[in-house]
């Protein structure tokens, strides 16, 4: 019988978190990849529209945040002239907790000068290969996904036609949704849970621009970025970018995110004016991602719920 002080997870899978990062900083140790440690606490949060972060009183002037990823700060690291980084840390989100989520979770981020998004893939599918064991790599733009899965072009289609279309797949919705919204839903009801399975790995390029907040706008086809995503087993596992350099076009990027928070009844968020400094500093050309720690264990160890490799979840 258990009791409420003890773990959700067992300690073979505590064990098992070990080796992982045991094998994480071996495959960085080798490329001759710099381990660094930013602060979870920091005086800035994100504008970003649709993530939550944590304030924290008593610090700062104003308070502060707990980081919903370590980006800003390591990517000023880079611009100080790091060269290639990685972090194995902590990450903070108010989320709607889940199987798959939790406020709490651990998270590696890497950052590789001279890359861009196709050559971090590369390197991503040689690290998840290393973790994973053998499995086959399939590759969709996100338009390719659209079609594939549900027969439609996300950028063509009418927003009545993508409304009317999203409720008969979906049901009932708020009227008040915008297109990012539709699209969002129906990719993570109806295409999400197909990607990954029968032992593959699936990477998603190709995002619409208004779903990319720090990355660049492809030069060939303005209406995507250069973003892609990774997906195991239905899990949306990791999220990398080609790097935005131009510290106007990103300065832009928040104020146009505060704007939708003020229009929307959501609190506007400063805008962390060290990060923009850093990019008018020099960021150099870099990609990077952020990969899911909990939920990749989850893939390792054929785990449904994050609680069963969390010590103690939030919930």
């Amino acid at each position: 019988m258990s009791s409420a002080w003890q773990p959700s997870c067992s300690i073979g899978t505590l064990k098992a978190r070990a080796e992982l990062y045991a094998q994480i900083r071996e495959f960085f140790a080798e490329k001759n990849v710099l381990e660094v440690e930013t602060p979870l606490l920091m005086e800035h949060g994100v504008t970003d529209r649709y993530m939550k972060s944590m304030r924290v009183a008593g610090v700062y002037k104003t308070g502060g945040y707990l980081q919903t990823s370590p980006e800003y700060a390591m990517k000023r690291l880079l611009a100080a002239g790091s060269g290639p980084i990685y972090q194995i840390g902590k990450a903070f989100r108010l989320e709607e907790s889940g199987a798959r989520h939790n406020p709490e979770f651990s998270m590696l981020e890497w950052y590789r000068v001279d890359y861009d998004h196709w050559t971090l893939m590369d390197e991503t599918f040689e690290l998840l290969l290393k973790v994973l064991g053998e499995k086959q790599r399939v590759n969709y733009s996100y338009q390719e996904a659209f079609d594939t899965f549900l027969n439609i072009n996300p950028y063509t289609v009418s927003l009545e036609q993508l409304r009317d279309f999203s409720q008969e797949m979906l049901g009932e919705l708020p009227s008040d949704l915008e297109r990012d919204d539709y699209l969002s839903l129906l990719f993570e009801d109806k295409i999400e849970p197909k990607l990954g399975v029968g032992n593959t790995i699936a990477f998603i390029t190709d995002f619409p621009a208004s779903q990319s907040a720090l990355a660049k706008i492809d030069l060939e086809n303005p209406k995507v970025a250069q973003r892609f995503e990774v997906y195991i087993d239905g899990f949306e596992l990791a999220n990398g970018f080609n790097e935005l350099q131009d510290p106007d076009e990103q300065l832009e990027r928040f104020k146009a995110d505060n704007q939708w928070r003020k229009a929307n009844g959501l609190e506007e968020v400063d805008i962390d004016s060290n990060f923009i400094q850093a990019l008018e500093s020099g960021l150099p050309q870099c990609a990077g991602i952020a990969l899911g720690l909990d939920r990749l264990l989850m893939i390792q160890l054929n785990l449904k719920q994050i609680k069963q490799v969390l010590a103690f979840p939030a919930y």
